[in-house]
């Protein structure tokens, strides 16, 4: 069976003892952790579980913040985030005692240490992120939240709140801003991490609202666009804080009125578009996106998932892999192993590159690749497979590479079947049209007669491969002979 396409590309995680520091270092988290240890037996909370009111400036000072209006929200913030990720245990007022004494205290909880508090110093990394993770799905809740421009027009006689009346859909609204950060995960991730840098905000909210084929966008995905952005500068404004992103924010001065959205189509240079706000992903947020998205039961590999499973595992799993991705994991499974297991390593992995399916070529070419970072460690598996028609030209290459002597000449049919199986192996990979060319020309031009006699090799792409060598050949005669052979070997195996 052949290997399934990712639909992502493996990312590469910073350690978790790094990630896990990060965590600790997030402004918000910061403030969540410093309001958990300042939180006391006099503390009272509300029914809903916020620090009341009166006690916000006393809150906003231990965290060095102006005792005014942004100070205390904040501090709110910063002690819901402690409740939400079990830094804090609060008591309802309804459910706990309730102690002598004004009928405001009578309507007041009270606030403890929660376990996850005493995690943050005697946890593992893993421990640590997970309560990060807790208060990372709390602020997207916060950030996908409505936005209330008059919360009393909301609320009807009887007290009720009229959630119709927002047009507001949590699930839509959800769905958007992980698809924003599922896009900006990929475009991290672009030509091996080298698309890293930070993303103009109008090309992020485009990328979720313009067509992919929309060449010159109307006024209406333009106006969409601009709206989209607003709302994005708000989320990622509330999203920073908890260490996800970097991000600077739409330039105030380019609003043309007061609550307005910039004008999207607006000609902008290169360097006035960062007025529009830039996103980055941190290493943090990469961890946090890629959590969340397997959460949600998307398939988002990461480099070293592999290093503790079977050689058939390593094989199939970094068969689409970019080439240093696939490197590195191939690295860190042979690491696994030591070099005491080099041999059976090597035997692990050729005993895995085995097989008639559509992805054995890919199997023994990541397999070669394997072989030629184990070491000449592996020499003794090498050499115990030089008479298998699958594996003997592979390891011929291999032995030949690294200077071995007495490597026995390869038989013909072994030659032809090595030079099928590694156009297979290509072609399934997509490799560059130049590089596919070259091989496909270097490898008939090796034997003279070449077309006449590959048909007749017993390897289940030999039909394929030749009409693939008839498409890519640059001379027109061996491209014809290429095709004759590709009809004589469907002839051959009756298709």
């Amino acid at each position: 069976m052949s290997a399934e396409r990712p639909i992502l590309p493996p990312v590469r995680l910073h350690s978790e003892a790094e990630l896990a520091r990060d965590a600790l270092a997030a402004p918000l988290f910061v403030r969540a952790v410093k309001l958990a240890r300042w939180a006391g037996p006099d503390t009272r909370v509300g029914a809903g579980g916020e620090l009341v009111e009166a006690q916000l400036p006393a809150a906003a000072e231990h965290l060095g913040l102006p005792a005014d209006e942004d100070g205390a929200a904040y501090a709110s913030e910063a002690w819901r985030l402690a409740v939400d990720t079990g830094l804090l245990d609060v008591t309802d007022p309804e459910e706990g005692e309730v102690p002598d004494g004004s009928e405001e205290s009578e309507a007041e909880g009270t606030a403890t240490a929660g376990e996850n508090l005493a995690l943050l110093t005697t946890g593992s990394p893993q421990d640590i992120l997970g309560i990060w993770l807790d208060g990372l799905d709390a602020v997207h809740a916060d950030a996908t939240a409505p936005v209330l421009d008059d919360f009393a027009d909301l609320v009807g006689e009887d007290g009720s709140i009229d959630f119709d009346a927002l047009d507001w859909d949590p699930e839509a609204e959800a769905e958007f801003l992980d698809g924003v950060l599922g896009n900006l995960y990929l475009l991290t991730l672009a030509d091996n991490g080298a698309g890293d840098g930070p993303v103009p905000l109008p090309a992020l909210a485009a990328s979720m609202i313009a067509p992919d084929d929309m060449g010159e966008p109307t006024d209406d995905i333009l106006e969409q666009v601009s709206e989209a952005m607003m709302r994005l500068d708000d989320q990622f404004r509330l999203l920073e804080p908890i260490g996800i992103v970097q991000y600077q924010p739409v330039d105030e001065a380019l609003m043309v009125e007061e609550g307005d959205a910039p004008d999207a189509s607006a000609g902008v240079d290169e360097e006035d578009v960062t007025r529009y706000g830039m996103v980055q992903l941190t290493p943090l947020g990469l961890y946090g996106v890629r959590a969340r998205m397997l959460e949600a039961g998307v398939d988002a590999p990461a480099v070293g998932d592999l290093a503790d499973k079977g050689a058939d595992a390593l094989l199939d799993g970094i068969a689409y892999y970019p080439e240093a991705a696939a490197r590195a994991e191939i690295q860190l499974w042979l690491a696994g192993r030591g070099t005491q297991g080099a041999v059976a390593a090597a035997a692990e992995l050729l005993a895995a590159a085995r097989g008639t399916d559509e992805g054995a070529p890919l199997r023994r070419l990541h397999c070669q690749q394997a072989l030629a970072l184990a070491g000449e460690e592996a020499e003794p598996a090498v050499r115990a497979v030089l008479g298998d028609q699958e594996l003997g030209g592979l390891a011929r290459v291999w032995l030949a590479e690294h200077g071995a002597a007495d490597v026995p000449p390869p038989p013909e049919a072994m030659i032809f079947w090595l030079a099928i199986d590694t156009i297979a192996a290509q072609l399934d990979a997509d490799g560059e049209l130049d590089e596919l060319q070259g091989l496909v020309e270097g490898l008939s031009a090796q034997h003279s007669g070449f077309f006449e006699e590959v048909w007749r090799v017993d390897h289940p792409a030999t039909a394929d491969v030749l009409e693939a060598m008839g498409r890519l050949h640059s001379d027109k005669k061996a491209a014809k002979d290429a095709r004759k052979a590709a009809f004589k070997a469907r002839s051959r195996a009756g298709g």
